[in-house]
């Protein structure tokens, strides 16, 4: 970090502004997942299995956009920044959690929904099968990734709030001497 006052500033000023971004990605990619919980999947879920399969198919195919994809990559991402530049700072274990936190969420996806995502696109199954094999870990997957991505979400938001106090009072003595 620049010891003038300015270069200080500005550091401060772009931490605060990954850490906002990647609050606010985190945030987007938890109300999805939240959305698929409480919402789109309890809806399919009335729904037969012809029609059940073939918009799952549908949303698993229209998701896979640039936008959606930089908000959830880049979720993960301006976690792992936020976490490295607040690795001196107060609010560093808030960040680095959020991160954990928001890495596994990641994980999930890749590890359990995607394949089975792929399985379904790909399977010659009867629908009734197709369902059967798809939905209930599917439902599971997503309820977890729901949960961690909503801590990751909270996390960062614990960090933002907590970003530029002082971590004792000696420093922030110091920071009062320095204005």
């Amino acid at each position: 970090m620049n010891t003038n006052r300015r270069g200080t500033t500005t550091n401060r000023t772009t931490a605060t502004l990954i850490l906002g971004a990647a609050t606010l990605t985190t945030g987007l990619m938890a109300g999805t997942f939240f959305i698929f919980a409480c919402a789109v999947m309890p809806a399919l879920s009335r729904s037969d299995d012809r029609v059940f399969v073939q918009v799952m198919r549908d949303i698993n195919d229209v998701i896979q956009n640039p936008l959606f994809l930089s908000v959830f990559m880049g979720a993960l991402l301006l976690c792992a920044a936020a976490a490295w530049q607040a690795r001196t700072e107060n609010h560093r274990w808030w960040t680095w959690a959020a991160c954990a936190a928001y890495a596994l969420t990641f994980l999930l996806t890749v590890a359990g929904n995607v394949p089975l995502n792929d399985q379904l696109a790909s399977t010659t199954a009867s629908a009734a099968t197709a369902r059967e094999h798809f939905e209930d870990a599917w439902v599971a997957w997503n309820a977890a990734r729901a949960v961690l991505s909503t801590v990751a979400l909270a996390l960062l938001t614990g960090a933002l709030l907590r970003q530029g106090r002082p971590t004792t009072a000696r420093s922030a003595h110091a920071d009062a001497v320095t204005v």
